[in-house]
């Protein structure tokens, strides 16, 4: 299931419009949401039920914000000393709830010696029991910080990366963000990412309506398809004008694709070789007149070198496009410190929106 603009997470309901569920639905809508997340769990237990009288909060949110049309995911808090416990209580959750899609949070605990196999046992039952809902990873920002968190063990089984960018403490969004992404486009395995920003305080930290905007207009330009926010208790209460400025941010929840040649000459435009290897299949061909590469590795190698040595400081523009299908003939130019290029004219083949044949032909004059 895809998953596109603007969504907000839900720690505790009944800080959320006081647990109103229409309210929710409508604020939701109001803010240009195209989805929510919930917290559905806490290690093996159920979340957001009355401890008194045992109802549970979530059903209510749920269908309220189905019948406008939004998309509802749960998010569930792992600690990984029971990590079958937790995959069964999931699955439970999931299921029962009909949710939309399952957020793994998984942070410090999951840091601990040997949890790269209590997260490989995790998936396993996870998956055994919703096989066909889309899962994702929201954990820390920085992979190279926390190398001893299983990374590839949950990333294999997941189809979205939500890293926490939480810029605390400071006030640079579109780097933390940029940072984060260019580190997760360097992991195996990647998955599309969706940020989760922040609106909440810590230890006199708060970030700023300049913060949100500017983190919202870097993932724009990164070419993410969505971005969330940690948390709605927060947000719609005593940081409300963090809340508004992303309801105001404009962020059309159903974009039109952008296609595959124009979504290349972007990339090349950011000069970050890691995210246009990613445009082509793990064993895709780039075929140029003077070399052949092939692979993720080699290709963001070659892009490296043609970016930093060979046509340095380059901005590109697309000048035509022609091609159905799977099968795209485009041409462009580019402009650097080292000469221009006025014939670029190239060739592509894709599987599955991937790029699996490239063949570019160009001159520097």
């Amino acid at each position: 299931m895809a998953v596109q603009g603007k969504g907000f997470m839900i720690w505790k309901i009944s800080s959320c419009e006081n647990g109103n569920a229409i309210r929710i639905a409508e604020e939701a809508v109001r803010a240009g949401l195209t989805y929510v997340l919930i917290k559905i769990a806490n290690g093996v237990l159920p979340y957001n039920i009355n401890s008194t009288t045992q109802e549970d909060y979530v059903p209510a949110v749920t269908n309220a914000l189905h019948a406008k049309g939004l998309q509802v995911w749960g998010w569930h808090y792992l600690y990984g000393n029971n990590p079958k416990g937790e995959a069964l209580i999931a699955v439970k959750r999931v299921q029962e709830l009909g949710l939309d899609g399952y957020v793994i949070d998984a942070e410090d605990e999951y840091k601990r010696p040997g949890m790269d196999k209590a997260a490989t046992l995790f998936m396993s039952e996870l998956r055994k029991g919703i096989p066909n809902k889309p899962v994702a990873l929201c954990s820390f920002r920085y992979p190279n910080y926390h190398p001893q968190l299983p990374w590839k063990q949950f990333l294999e089984s997941c189809d979205f990366n939500m890293p926490q960018v939480y810029w605390q403490n400071a006030h640079n969004a579109s780097a933390q963000l940029r940072k984060s992404v260019y580190e997760f486009h360097r992991l195996t395995p990647y998955r599309p990412i969706i940020p989760t920003g922040p609106v909440y305080k810590a230890s006199g930290w708060v970030p700023t309506t300049e913060d949100i905007t500017e983190f919202l207009i870097t993932a724009k330009q990164l070419n993410l398809q969505s971005v969330n926010f940690f948390a709605w208790d927060w947000g719609r209460t005593i940081l409300r004008p963090l809340w508004d400025t992303v309801s105001a941010f404009p962020w059309p929840p159903y974009p039109t694709p952008i296609d595959i040649p124009e979504l290349y000459i972007r990339s090349l435009n950011t000069r970050e070789p890691a995210l246009i290897a990613n445009l082509f299949t793990p064993q895709g061909v780039h075929i140029t007149a003077d070399k052949t590469v092939q692979g993720t590795a080699d290709i963001r190698e070659w892009y490296r070198t043609f970016l930093t040595q060979t046509f340095p400081n380059a901005t590109f523009k697309l000048t035509g496009i022609a091609g159905t299908g799977d099968a795209r003939h485009f041409t462009w130019q580019g402009v650097s410190s080292k000469g221009k290029i006025d014939n670029g004219n190239d060739t592509i083949g894709m599987v599955n929106g991937q790029i699996a044949y490239h063949y570019s032909y160009f001159t520097v004059t």
